[in-house]
């Protein structure tokens, strides 16, 4: 399914009454099944005062990854750049956290709201190199979408 199908149900999606959560959950649950490379697809969020991210919603396989400090890992990265973050191959990257054996590459895009970055959505690939500016722009489309339910 195209990222100009997917926008529309992304929107549907977030102007639904559902909880935050499952709002969130069912975002994960929509790209992990309609994009074949996003093999895991989750939420993290700045942890109140506290200099790291709390795993919040995510579709894909547990993760003992629940708390991450910033700097630490590319989503730890993110939490202090405030940038866009694509890893073609994580083998390549010596701060980065590993999740699963079989993850080849990563995204992560910020969430910011009022301008401040509160969290971001982080995206697993089996698929080394698979990430293009097309995902980069649908993701930034995703992230303005949920920023306006947090």
């Amino acid at each position: 399914m195209s990222f100009n199908t997917l926008k529309p149900e992304v929107s549907q999606i977030i102007a639904s009454n559902k909880t935050v959560d499952q709002r969130l959950l069912d975002l994960c649950t929509l790209l992990k099944t309609h994009v074949s490379y996003y093999d895991w697809v989750g939420f993290y969020f700045k942890n109140g005062n506290k200099n790291e991210l709390k795993l919040g919603p995510y579709a894909g396989a547990p993760t003992d990854h629940t708390i991450i400090p910033f700097g630490k890992g590319i989503c730890g990265q993110v939490a202090v750049s405030n940038q866009n973050f694509v890893v073609p191959d994580v083998t390549a990257q010596d701060n980065y956290i590993a999740c699963s054996i079989t993850v080849k590459a990563e995204i992560v895009i910020p969430i910011f709201v009022d301008g401040e970055n509160i969290g971001q959505i982080d995206i697993d690939s089996n698929t080394k190199d698979p990430f293009t500016k097309a995902d980069e722009h649908f993701l930034e489309f995703v992230c303005q979408e949920v920023a306006a339910i947090l």
